[in-house]
């Protein structure tokens, strides 16, 4: 299983409501509509919550202000995923997909990167992997 992360920053002038509305409902929709064209097995997104604990958590390790959110996608493989990526299909879903994206995103900040999960620990099952 392989997945793509990606950092989501929104565009300019939305509020938050206004950005994970469109985020949520229209393009999480589009998503799942194009979701078997895409090769997609599972979509995940997670919508930043205010924290100011964690806001100056991070900030006293001087870390970067967070995104709005994350995107996570998986397939069943990096073959999969070029595949899928490649085909005709694929190409015009994720045509589409951008062009939504255009509306909502702030594309000149957006971060993506392949990952592969190594979980150490998971008490909420109760069990440890390492």
């Amino acid at each position: 299983m392989i997945k793509m992360v990606v950092e989501v920053w929104r565009k300019p002038g939305m509020t938050d409501e206004q950005f994970y509305r469109r985020w949520l409902v229209d393009h999480g929709n589009l998503v799942r509509r194009h979701a078997k064209a895409m090769g997609f097995l599972r979509y995940v997104q997670s919508h930043k919550q205010p924290s100011p604990e964690i806001e100056a958590f991070a900030a006293g390790r001087g870390w970067k202000p967070a995104p709005d959110g994350l995107t996570e996608v998986w397939w069943e493989s990096e073959d999969a995923m070029r595949a899928a990526l490649a085909s005709p299909e694929g190409q015009a879903a994720s045509a589409e997909l951008a062009e939504d994206e255009r509306a909502f995103i702030d594309s000149p900040s957006i971060s993506a990167y392949l990952a592969v999960e190594h979980e150490i620990f998971n008490f909420i099952d109760n069990e440890v992997t390492r």
